[in-house]
């Protein structure tokens, strides 16, 4: 069973809102990792605090929230064995689990419908790596 972390922003506050709800509805345990409200936050100190949870397990995974993603983005990809990827839509998001084997996920909640997000969410959640020739680039990151 997947272990799945949940962080943003501020700016991602309301959509990692929604993204709880969506999870609940589906009967998927999560942790919340913050922030409890939209009290402006530095979104680095999140995205560091999801990579570490992910990366105790290869059953973990992460999804993070901020205004464009590409913030959370960075910040979790400095964390050796993330493999973050910001999606944008559905084809996207399944690539990064097919060929990348994406552990995070990351949304901008300025960029993205709440429907697309948590339609990429639940791509995100449900495909499985393909492995085969992505196997090798995987270990050459």
């Amino acid at each position: 069973m997947k272990k799945i972390f949940i962080s943003s922003d501020h700016a991602g506050y309301e959509l990692k809102e929604a993204i709880k709800k969506y999870l609940l509805s589906k009967k998927l345990t999560f942790k919340d990792l913050g922030p409890n409200n939209k009290t402006r936050v530095d979104y680095p100190d999140f995205a560091h605090k999801v990579a570490k949870k992910v990366k105790i397990s290869k059953n973990n995974v992460g999804i993070l929230v901020c205004g464009s993603g590409m913030g959370m983005n960075i910040a979790a990809n400095r964390h050796k064995n993330i493999r973050a990827a910001q999606c944008f839509n559905l084809k996207s998001t399944k690539l990064s689990r097919l060929h990348n084997d994406a552990n995070i996920i990351t949304l901008g909640s300025r960029l993205l419908t709440k429907k697309n997000a948590l339609s990429c969410i639940g791509v995100f959640l449900n495909t499985k790596f393909e492995g085969g020739r992505h196997s090798k680039r995987i270990r050459k990151i």
